[in-house]
């Protein structure tokens, strides 16, 4: 009770804060925006608004974990707010502020939808996918694309996790015997799964194959 109690808090406070900042930004008051983000972050959480940009998202998660459950309420709001202080500063042209905190915003929302987290404001793979198409014209770290492989094959969409694949063997990013296993859990789905995921059975054998001559090859 009282965590569904403490949940709904939060997203009626984010929804207040985010509703804010955006009139804000409407008002072309982008500074004083970033001062509430700011001022959020020192006051409700267990570290100031300075540690939670210097600490990776990695450390973010197990700072936000107690007794192994992770506070993904606590989690999701640094991300919302990160999000949002990334897009300001992307507005007011310091990109090179903006862009670091875009890409600590999705792992955020990556981890929380490969957590399976309950939506705050909008689910954890909708924000994700919105900062995904944000960051398309960057090259992103190795990282990122490992985390996006495993965030895209737990959201089932086995076409998206298959094209990070081939970025990350491209790159020489991954283990030849770990493109192999991918395909191999997808053979243990049913066909129905594979067919909503966009990559239906023939083609992960197809994939697997194509690997595994790679192996051979290797």
């Amino acid at each position: 009770m009282f965590q569904r109690d403490y949940f709904m808090r939060m997203i009626e406070q984010m929804s207040e804060v985010v509703g804010q900042v955006m009139g804000l930004r409407q008002q072309r008051k982008q500074e004083e925006a970033l001062l509430v983000i700011d001022e959020l972050l020192d006051r409700q959480f267990r570290m100031n608004g300075k540690l939670i940009r210097q600490l990776s998202d990695a450390d973010l998660v197990r700072m936000m974990t107690t007794n192994g459950i992770v506070e993904t309420a606590n989690l999701h709001a640094v991300a919302l707010l990160i999000k949002e202080e990334a897009d300001i500063l992307t507005e007011l042209g310091r990109q090179e502020q903006g862009y670091p905190l875009q890409l600590k915003a999705f792992h955020l929302f990556m981890r929380l939808a490969i957590l399976d987290a309950p939506a705050l404001l909008r689910t954890p793979s909708e924000e994700a996918a919105e900062l995904e198409t944000k960051l398309g014209i960057y090259e992103l770290p190795r990282e990122t694309k490992l985390l996006m492989w495993e965030w895209h094959e737990s959201d089932g969409r086995y076409d998206e996790a298959e094209n990070v694949l081939h970025e990350l063997a491209e790159d020489g990013a991954i283990e030849t015997e770990e493109a192999v296993e991918f395909y191999r859990r997808l053979l243990l789905l049913p066909d129905e799964s594979l067919l909503q995921g966009g990559l239906p059975r023939d083609e992960v054998n197809e994939g697997l194959e194509r690997m595994r001559q790679q192996s051979t090859q290797a």
